[in-house]
């Protein structure tokens, strides 16, 4: 990896954690590897074609299982990347320096506390979003096969790994990293509070993320089906009164249970259920979706936020530089 065109603290901050840069290529290399080897192998065993046209993956694909297990505990930890990042800005990138006292050597070589600052941030950026894209190729090369199966977009790790929004997340890290850096100057908490804190970022906002758009109700008969839900991320379903009301579903199951018998007699578990309903109106069902279409301008929500709080990070990092080290 070549630092001839890096000048200046650029150049010192890439020399000192080189280390730490060929381990990110050899991240991404090590996962290129393991996604492209096992979709070599799905490929050598052909899908099982219905009558209907649909391909699925024939029973004894042993590739395709595994590539299934590793696009799912992948797109969990690279979900988590934020974490790892934001601790190594803290620690060993900024607190490290303070705790050991060498940033005086680097503003011994007239180099101005901001623009020492500023070189690792810019530096640590872009190291982390070049492999942040990086493995986001690569979990595309296994998403490409599993888009449209089980392996739905919605879920956490696809969510953050098929869009935009983990590469905000990643630049909130970096920001919040540096600003708990100057804060704490002790290697090990920094890299604990930042883990901390992003991991509640990350819950926070996980929790909170299909709140940003009002849902979408759809309803019909009991026995009615919605297409337009099917790419959708369904948030609840129930039944619905001949007034509109909805109705607890759990009432009429509470009556089955506890009817005599019903452990030994064929059917009268639905009898039960359905003069339960029957007594109580129940003429039909809901569904409280997000359809796709709000896929994107969820990400978009969900990353004005991380770049606001990374902006705000960074602003206040600077600050409180100026304030330490005028």
């Amino acid at each position: 990896m070549s630092t001839l065109a890096l000048k200046g603290p650029y150049w010192v901050t890439v020399r000192q954690y080189r280390r730490t840069l060929w381990l990110a290529v050899a991240a991404v290399a090590a996962s290129l590897t393991v996604i492209g080897g096992l979709r070599i192998w799905d490929a050598q065993t052909p899908d099982r074609v219905l009558a209907d046209g649909q391909r699925f993956a024939a029973d004894e694909n042993k590739g395709y299982e595994l590539l299934r297990l590793a696009l799912e505990y992948g797109g969990f930890y690279l979900a988590l990347l934020p974490l790892l990042v934001g601790a190594l800005v803290a620690g060993p990138l900024v607190a490290r320096e303070f705790e050991s006292g060498t940033y005086r050597l680097s503003l011994t070589q007239s180099v101005s506390p901001a623009a020492w600052l500023r070189a690792k941030i810019l530096t640590a950026t872009v190291v982390a979003l070049l492999t942040t894209i990086a493995l986001m190729g690569v979990f595309r090369i296994g998403w490409s096969r599993m888009a449209g199966a089980w392996y739905q977009k919605w879920s956490p790790g696809p969510y953050a790994a098929t869009g935009v929004v983990l590469l905000a997340y990643v630049l909130a890290a970096v920001a919040v990293g540096a600003l708990i850096g100057l804060l704490i100057r002790r290697t090990l908490v920094a890299m604990a509070a930042t883990g901390v804190f992003m991991g509640v970022v990350l819950a926070v906002l996980g929790s909170y993320r299909w709140s940003f758009l009002a849902v979408r109700t759809v309803t019909g008969a009991t026995d009615a089906t919605f297409p337009e839900t099917a790419e959708g991320l369904v948030m609840e379903k129930g039944l619905i009164t001949s007034s509109g009301a909805r109705f607890d579903e759990y009432t009429c199951w509470k009556e089955a249970a506890e009817t005599p018998g019903v452990d030994r007699v064929e059917g009268l578990w639905a009898k039960v259920e359905t003069q339960c309903q029957a007594r109580h109106h129940v003429t039909g069902q809901y569904i409280d979706y997000h359809p796709s279409s709000h896929f994107w301008p969820t990400q978009l929500i969900e990353s004005g936020i991380l770049l606001a709080l990374a902006a705000l990070a960074a602003c206040a990092a600077f600050r409180v530089l100026r304030a330490r080290l005028p």
